[in-house]
């Protein structure tokens, strides 16, 4: 039932958003129903919980259903702008994502909840954004079961409280929030770009060693200079790790960096603002999330001024992440990061090309110990011992004078992301909730944007 509030703010529950049509508010198949020897190379899309941790959208690798198993499951699909659910997890509550337009059908695995909304009572996207509030969240977390893994069934879900104003408002606050997310979106795409440059040079110079090929057909390198085309040789020769340009030593990955364990329990700090680079800050785009010492619940790692951090949970996904250079804050990340540190006389810009190079993030995810998928993890010690070309002090320097500007640049977006989203998490509550005023927000907005 729909009460009118304060405002002309209607108190609603979640179920009255719910389009007229069947399995408007579903939850995934029935346990057999859907398992992974289901999946196939291609086919319709499966929804996982993995992809509702890339902002707004529905996005990241998917696993697949050949059609007719669709068809099957026609009860447990969406589509564009339906709303999509994390049901069981730890922190399954935070788990939201819409299906962006233009989307093909998607099947929702079983640990997802799926809503299409009422388009003449709301506003998808505002809805999503409703979902992304803290009362939100702070809702679902105290109503979630506790048996067993902590989860969120349907019953629970259609009863949540929402506040909803009138669908003029509900898009004139989708339009606010969105331009930050936006603009985030855009600096994410743009940092996808400069990444594969840098990966792209690291490849060409240390693993497919095209200098040194080009040298030995009496070429000059193509798109270097002089000076840094002399530090390269003109043959190879045999080594452990196959074919190595003559003169270059060959070693371990510990002869590169260390790692770095200065532990921190944030909750002895519990009015400092921190910088927490965490697995979820990385997935939702590579924004460390500002969190005061007592919302941190666990010890985790200090982090240097010039490190790169590498995942050691379930390396078949890649984590790398290298840490802004300009500071506000003191800076920690979660104990499952390795906390890598350039030796001395080693460019922190060498070893983040190492540590994101495909060939290396091969053989790392090879070094998995445990038997559960989701908690596979590489020992520290096996990282060390991963054999690597170690390519002369001056060519090091060389390429990273190469890619500095281009780091630099994906930094720069870095930190205006970390701003925006700052920014929009502040507004969002008082957005949704009808707390500060349309106008007042646009100013703000408007000038930061």
């Amino acid at each position: 039932m729909t009460e009118r509030c304060e405002g002309d703010w209607a108190k609603v529950s979640l179920e009255d958003l719910a389009a007229p049509i069947r399995n408007a508010l579903v939850g995934g198949p029935f346990g057999s129903e859907l398992v992974s020897a289901d999946y196939s190379p291609t086919g319709v899309a499966v929804i996982r919980g993995e992809n509702l941790t890339h902002g707004r959208w529905v996005d990241g690798d998917f696993a697949f259903v050949p059609p007719e198993k669709a068809e099957r499951l026609a009860a447990n699909t969406a589509g564009p702008f339906d709303i999509i659910f994390t049901q069981r997890g730890a922190n399954h509550y935070k788990q939201v994502a819409v299906v962006p337009a233009g989307a093909e059908r998607f099947v929702i695995s079983q640990s997802q909840m799926k809503l299409t909304v009422d388009l003449r009572k709301a506003d998808p996207l505002f809805a999503y954004y409703l979902f992304r509030a803290p009362v939100q969240q702070e809702y679902l977390q105290r109503h979630a079961i506790q048996t067993g893994v902590p989860h969120t069934n349907l019953s629970i879900l259609r009863k949540m409280p929402l506040g909803l104003p009138p669908l003029s408002v509900q898009h004139a606050i989708v339009d606010i929030l969105s331009t930050l997310d936006d603009k985030i979106e855009l600096n994410r795409q743009m940092n996808g770009t400069l990444e594969a440059m840098a990966r792209a040079i690291f490849k060409s110079w240390f693993v497919d060693f095209d200098p040194v090929r080009a040298k030995a057909e009496g070429r000059q390198p193509r798109g270097m200079d002089p000076a840094t085309a002399a530090q390269f040789p003109d043959s190879f020769k045999a080594s452990p790790v196959g074919e190595a340009p003559t003169g270059w030593g060959v070693g371990t990955v510990s002869e590169l960096l260390s790692l770095e364990r200065d532990i921190i329990d944030p909750e002895d700090y519990p009015l400092e603002g921190f910088d927490l680079y965490s697995i979820p800050a990385f997935d939702e785009g590579r924004v460390p999330h500002l969190e005061t010492g007592e919302q941190i619940k666990s010890t985790k790692f200090l982090v240097p001024s010039s490190c790169v951090l590498l995942s050691k949970l379930n390396p078949r996904i890649p984590r790398v992440w290298l840490p802004a250079a300009q500071r506000e804050r003191r800076v920690i990340c979660s104990t499952e990061f390795l906390v890598a540190v350039p030796r001395p006389g080693v460019p922190v810009e060498l070893l983040y090309g190492l540590l994101t190079s495909t060939s290396f993030l091969e053989v790392f995810a090879t070094l998995v110990t445990g038997t559960s998928g989701s908690h596979q993890r590489v020992r520290p010690e096996d990282l060390l011992g991963i054999a690597t070309v170690l390519p002369p002090p001056e060519t090091a320097t060389r390429f990273a004078s190469a890619v500095r500007p281009i780091l630099q640049s994906i930094d720069c977006h870095l930190a205006e992301s970390q701003t925006l989203a700052a920014l929009r998490d502040t507004l969002l509550p008082k957005l949704v909730s009808g707390e500060i005023r349309l106008k007042d927000t646009e100013r703000v907005v408007g000038a930061t944007t």
